[in-house]
């Protein structure tokens, strides 16, 4: 099946009961049981639901993984994965990060004596000498945010499987329909499905996909226990938003070379972080790694922070606002929010 028709198919089959062809909100908290231990598969809507599970398969199928997860946010799906550590346990991250996993990392698990290594995004030697005894996770995001390095997923997975240390992926950026990090070794996708997978800036949501059943086991019971679920009506719309991903990231990738294009050819403007660019230092490992750009622009200009304002407050299709991945075009200026 291809990613397109998985996209629109995978979890959704018509309801038995109705055969409805959209998946229901199931808006229940509870269900009902035949008699002690003995019920539908569903007992508790912070346990199971079964719109969330909907989104949780297609997902999965997405990633080509065999089991998924959605969470209420992107960031309590890293929390989930944090889960997986113990006090005195330490992890590897890439240096450049997203500014919400910087923040757990380091004001809130170090408080739990979790400690953080930092090293540059694209040394991969880099990543093999911060390993200690006590390192249980390699963190990585490619393309990085915000300044869209790129990271040979293989290379590192290769790397930390020689030392029985799981590799996370965020993907959020990429989306799976660019890239699929388990097929190049990763352990673990995660995803604010916030951006590009819901695709219309009005859900907050997290996944993630992996094949580790160990793994898997733990996180479930961890989200389960902690209670950082979606709605279902967030599930839904989800899922609605799924169905077109694949035409939308088509798009976003042939607007953003266009954007980086112009901006590179533009005067004032001193740099532009775009891995479809040749002059991206990343180019060619982006063309290896991925089928696609994607749709994130960065860029750098000659001026003073009062010239960045000013040029924001001049946009007319573009909104200076958080997030990115929906429908319309965002611009962000990360140090300021």
């Amino acid at each position: 099946m291809k990613f397109s028709t998985k996209a629109i198919h995978a979890g959704q089959q018509p309801d038995p009961t109705t055969g409805a062809i959209m998946p229901p909100i199931f808006q229940t908290a509870t269900y009902a049981q035949n008699g002690l231990g003995d019920h539908k598969g569903y007992e508790y809507s912070r346990s199971h639901n079964p719109t969330r599970t909907a989104l949780q398969e297609c997902i999965a199928a997405l990633e080509d993984g065999k089991f998924g997860l959605a969470f209420a946010s992107g960031m309590a799906a890293e929390t989930t994965i944090l889960s997986l550590l113990s006090a005195g346990d330490h992890l590897v991250a890439c240096d450049d990060l997203y500014g919400g996993s910087y923040r757990i990392f380091e004001r809130v698990m170090r408080r739990y004596n979790v400690e953080t290594t930092y090293v540059p995004a694209g040394n991969i030697a880099a990543y093999e000498q911060a390993i200690r005894p006590n390192t249980k996770l390699i963190w990585l995001e490619t393309p990085t945010n915000p300044l869209l390095r790129l990271i040979d997923i293989q290379a590192v997975a290769e790397i930390a499987h020689r030392h029985n240390i799981l590799v996370v992926v965020d993907n959020t950026f990429a989306s799976p329909y660019f890239q699929q990090p388990l097929k190049l070794g990763a352990d673990i996708v995660v995803h604010s499905t916030t951006k590009y997978i819901n695709g219309h800036s009005d859900v907050i949501g997290g996944a993630l996909v992996l094949n580790n059943e160990e793994a898997y086991e733990s996180m479930k019971f961890y989200e389960n226990a902690a209670g950082n679920v979606p709605s279902p009506f967030d599930a839904w719309l989800t899922l609605r938003g799924i169905k077109t991903l694949a035409v939308r990231m088509h798009q976003h990738d042939e607007n953003a070379r266009a954007v980086a294009k112009f901006l590179a050819e533009h005067p004032r403007v001193e740099k532009v972080y775009y891995p479809g660019l040749p002059s991206h230092p990343d180019y060619e490992l982006a063309k290896r790694q991925m089928s696609g750009f994607g749709g994130m622009v960065s860029f750098q200009f000659k001026g003073v922070y009062a010239d960045v304002d000013k040029l924001v407050r001049r946009f007319k299709v573009f909104s200076l606002a958080e997030s990115l991945g929906g429908v319309e075009s965002l611009v962000c200026h990360p140090v300021s929010m």
